[in-house]
């Protein structure tokens, strides 16, 4: 499997609106509740009023489209980095799945990956 280094860096943020700004950005997660509003955007690009937000992730993208039908390609790789003490905020697409990580355990996170047999680019 095949894992693309993302080259943004990442922050998570829980906001009580969305600036229409961040809908023509390139790359962002938005989610919604009954509780909360989360943003997962470009650092550079996280609103100026946020509630709580969380600097400094980087993702990996699974490549290609992944079948609804495909079973277990998140979990295989959490165990991976939770065995090295790297802890994971995952996100999906329609076609794929994401995988950040902190900033500081992104090259460790690589290293572990490729030695797992997972393409890392």
């Amino acid at each position: 499997m095949e894992l693309k280094k993302l080259p943004y860096d990442l922050s998570v943020c829980k906001v009580r609106e969305l600036c229409p700004e961040i809908l023509a950005d390139e790359f962002f997660f938005i989610a919604k509740t009954d509780e909360e509003l989360s943003l997962v955007c470009r650092t550079e690009h996280v609103p100026l009023r946020t509630e709580a937000r969380e600097d400094g992730w980087k993702a990996f993208r699974i490549q290609g489209v992944l079948d609804f039908s495909l079973i277990g390609i998140l979990a295989p790789i959490a165990a991976v980095l939770a065995d090295r003490q790297i802890g994971i905020f995952a996100v999906s697409t329609y076609n794929t799945d994401y995988i950040l990580v902190k900033k500081e355990s992104f090259d460790k996170a690589c290293d572990a990956l490729l030695h797992a047999g997972y393409s890392v680019i």
